[in-house]
């Protein structure tokens, strides 16, 4: 396979930037992922070892936005993450504004 088919591939893939919360929505995580229902049962069962996730019990899915590239995804994951918490949960609540966990039907029991 030669680099310009693997590179369509890999640019045609869905990538994610998403906020994820604890139960009381009050420490927030911001990342990326090309799998947001993969990542978040990793989130939700604690597979990912010695996490910020995983310590503080984030796994409501509270906002996300798809990308076509990593790229994009991973410079709107360093945006926010800039960004003061106000702003951040402004952005969780114009879409979302009771903190409902998106994808709560991956399972976390």
């Amino acid at each position: 396979m030669g680099f310009g088919i693997r590179f369509n591939i890999i640019m045609q893939k869905q990538w994610f930037t998403y906020i994820i919360t604890n139960h009381t929505n009050t420490v927030v995580y911001i990342g990326v992922t090309n799998n947001l229902e993969r990542r978040i049962f990793e989130h939700k069962k604690g597979l990912i070892k010695s996490s910020f996730s995983k310590k503080y019990r984030l796994y409501k899915v509270v906002w996300f936005e798809e990308f076509n590239t990593p790229v994009e995804a991973i410079a709107a994951e360093k945006m926010i993450k800039g960004w003061k918490r106000e702003k951040k949960n402004a952005l969780i609540e114009r879409i979302n504004p009771h903190w409902s966990d998106f994808l709560q039907n991956v399972s976390h029991s």
